[in-house]
């Protein structure tokens, strides 16, 4: 039994129901990545012999009648910049490529307590800074599909790994798009929740007012099974907000009866590719087909919504990164004559050129030439992009727009600015939102479609998701040769 083309609800019940054990289950994904890492590769750590020691840990748990997480013994892997304590957590960079960190991120302890298995820590852009994968200190991620081509970023490894088989579940992070931009590349599902929905201590920071930690799954029924297990309020973040959280998964409807779905003509206004235009048309006919009431919106600021959020990130960015001085962990170079010249060599040697730009963007813009020029009205613009939102949730209960604007591209392509000019405005908003697989091009490559929805309303978008995926079904898993 091929147990890693398993879904997480299905492997569960398998497990529940004793027809197959934890170790059998993690064994398997584990040959799979023995078979395609080298191909795919969607890790930079692997913790076999770790996973099947708590593999076997929760089968004797099982045995002794204990009662367990319904996502107990269920294979997951770990994005590179969320903190797992005794585990290289590098941000796939050459920065922190010695970084065991003393400490776990609030989700791993989540993970931990649910006796989940951590496969591994999967690849990323470095610090998170990109939309291939490619930016990696380490090695760019293929796309299970066609490994020629981009599977996203920056949580590419994580969305590659579920793709591929080689982990059930996955964490990613989003900051402007790198959860639901690889889940659209890679034809699973992806879901950025809502700001201060999940803890985010222990995410290594790229933009701290709009990273979230996500997850990444085949189904919309194991998004909403990690999700409910991961969301919540954390006294280590004091950004997460203390509201109660339902079982996200258990009420589960595919009953979208009268739901109003906002189309925003300005999205569809973009430089979309014809194929993905023309699946997200017929997923719109679907929806209406389902009962949903579908209402053309305007959010006319979206055009500033990328510009906005490049200022907005690289300044948190150029904050964020100036810890990494070679003082205190990570790198240090081994070429100085004094201080400044070892802080000077340690950040030139040791961050690549994508994360320099984003330091050199966002430190000018914070600098007091560029402040008011162009941060404050980065700030500006994001608050309009919110009030626009706003509005247009008076109008509907949810937003259908495309993911991305093309299907996956080849790696090494160089236009790949506006990869994310669909998914940073809910960033800017803290808004909720999740990639679903609604079609493939041409050349079987997926094609993903975002529905955002009103702060901390997971619930509705996984629903929308949720109907869709049973009428339509779900993207098979890629033969990879």
């Amino acid at each position: 039994m091929e147990l890693y083309k398993k879904s997480a609800a299905e492997l569960s019940a398998l497990i529940k129901n004793k027809s197959c054990s934890v170790e059998e289950a993690t064994k398997s994904v584990m040959d799979r990545i023995t078979q395609v890492e080298n191909k795919v590769d969607a890790y930079i750590t692997i913790c076999e012999q770790d996973a099947l020691t708590k593999a076997r840990e929760v089968d004797e748990k099982i045995a002794k009648g204990e009662e367990l997480h319904p996502l107990a013994g269920i294979p997951i892997g770990i994005k590179d910049n969320i903190s797992t304590k005794g585990i290289l957590t590098s941000s796939a960079s050459k920065m922190l490529s010695n970084y065991i960190p003393p400490y776990n991120a609030t989700v791993i302890d989540k993970i931990n307590s649910a006796h989940m298995i951590i496969t591994g820590k999967t690849n990323l852009d470095e610090f998170a800074m990109g939309s291939t994968t490619e930016t990696s200190y380490y090695k760019p991620t293929k796309n299970p599909h066609n490994l020629a081509k981009t599977p996203g970023g920056s949580s590419g490894g994580s969305a590659a790994a579920v793709s591929a088989g080689q982990a059930v579940l996955s964490l990613g992070s989003d900051t402007g798009g790198s959860i639901r931009t690889p889940a659209a590349f890679c034809g699973v599902v992806g879901l950025k929740p809502t700001y201060g929905a999940v803890s985010r201590f222990g995410l290594i920071a790229l933009a701290s007012s709009l990273d979230q930690i996500g997850p990444i799954g085949r189904t919309v029924t194991d998004v909403a099974m990690l999700y409910s297990l991961i969301c919540g309020h954390d006294n280590m973040d004091a950004t997460t907000k203390n509201i109660k959280h339902g079982d996200y998964a258990k009420n589960l409807s595919s009953d979208i009866r009268n739901i109003s779905i906002g189309i925003p003509t300005e999205y569809f206004n973009l430089d979309l590719n014809d194929e993905v235009r023309d699946s997200i048309t017929k997923a719109i006919k679907k929806y209406e087909e389902l009962g949903c009431n579908i209402k053309e919106i305007s959010l006319s600021s979206n055009e500033y919504a990328l510009p906005t959020y490049q200022i907005i990130s690289a300044a948190e960015a150029s904050s964020n990164l100036g810890r990494y001085d070679g003082v205190k962990f990570g790198y240090r170079s081994s070429d100085y004559a004094n201080l400044n010249e070892m802080y000077v060599n340690t950040r030139s040697e040791a961050f690549g050129d994508e994360v320099k730009s984003r330091i050199l963007l966002g430190t000018f813009a914070l600098s007091a030439q560029g402040y008011n020029d162009y941060y404050y009205k980065a700030k500006l613009m994001q608050q309009q992009i919110s009030s626009e939102f706003t509005e247009a949730f008076n109008e509907c209960d949810a937003i259908l727009t495309p993911t991305t604007l093309t299907s996956a591209f080849d790696l090494g392509t160089d236009a790949i600015g506006d990869a994310d000019s669909c998914t940073v405005a809910a960033n800017l908003a803290g808004l909720p939102a999740i990639n679903l697989p609604c079609g493939l091009d041409s050349d079987s490559m997926p094609i993903g479609m975002q529905i955002i929805g009103k702060k901390f309303d997971e619930q509705t978008i996984l629903n929308i998701a949720f109907a869709y995926e049973n009428a339509c079904g779900i993207v098979n898993m890629p033969e990879i040769v």
